[in-house]
């Protein structure tokens, strides 16, 4: 089987980003994080507000919500690659399609088009909020901190995104992948908080963790924000290659 020129592997990323675009489930996901965010931000300020508002920092309750958020970012992620088992949609895509994997690695970059940009307006947005409501009593950040920190999260939901649909891909059906990826990160992950720093900072969510929190003077930093951003990115694409083979090797 010959491989597609550059000119259809465009045409194949425009059709798997028009699906994406008309996946009602897609839109609704978004929105309802994007909501859940806004609510979260507000919460997290007010509890700043009534405590000691002058030692925190504006970003770090902006964030703060991010432990929430990414469960929006991982269900993004899985509807993208399960929606088309639904119903057998994913035959007539391998008809339309014939090469499997140009087809799903084109399927993980029309997903990150669509959430970079997503997850970075509802990474400003929860910092915009708490920067209008505490602007006269948390500790002042610079710009460049603040845009450095937000790029930081937008890397971190995106790839929580694409790490998610790797492994949607591997089980093929909603569920299981859900359960299993908000039993790690809701679940496994807070029960492995004993275990040391020097081990847990390798975990996916971990290192992500470091990719969008400022360096504190508090505690020790295991890790910098480019080491995060380099670990999360390589469990990314093992997962995504993981899957692209197994996708390859198994029917539809």
């Amino acid at each position: 089987m010959s491989f597609p020129s550059s000119k259809k592997i465009t045409r194949i990323l425009g059709a798997e980003l028009d699906k994406l675009v008309t996946l009602p489930s897609i839109w609704l996901t978004l929105t309802g994080t994007s909501i859940l965010n806004l609510l979260l931000a507000a919460a997290f300020t007010s509890v700043g507000l009534q405590g000691a508002a002058g030692t925190q920092s504006i970003l770090n309750i902006g964030l703060a919500s991010m432990r929430y958020l990414q469960a929006g970012f991982i269900i993004l992620g899985i509807l993208a690659t399960c929606s088309e088992y639904n119903g057998g949609q994913i035959r007539t895509t391998l008809t339309t399609i014939p090469w499997r994997g140009v087809q799903l690695s084109t399927k993980h970059l029309a997903l990150a088009i669509i959430t970079i940009p997503a997850a970075f307006i509802m990474a400003a947005s929860g910092v915009l909020y708490t920067f209008t409501m505490m602007r006269d009593t948390a500790v002042v950040i610079e710009i460049d901190t603040m845009i450095k920190t937000l790029l930081g999260a937008t890397g971190y939901l995106t790839c929580t995104t694409l790490l998610s649909a790797a492994i949607g891909a591997l089980f093929r059906r909603t569920t299981p992948a859900l359960v299993v990826l908000l039993g790690y990160y809701f679940v496994v992950s807070p029960l492995t908080r004993d275990f040391p720093p020097s081990i847990r900072k390798y975990f996916p969510d971990t290192a992500g963790y470091y990719m969008y929190m400022p360096p504190s003077t508090d505690e020790i930093n295991f890790l910098t924000p480019m080491q995060g951003a380099g670990i999360s990115m390589l469990w990314t694409l093992i997962f995504i290659t993981v899957a692209i083979v197994l996708f390859r090797k198994r029917d539809a």
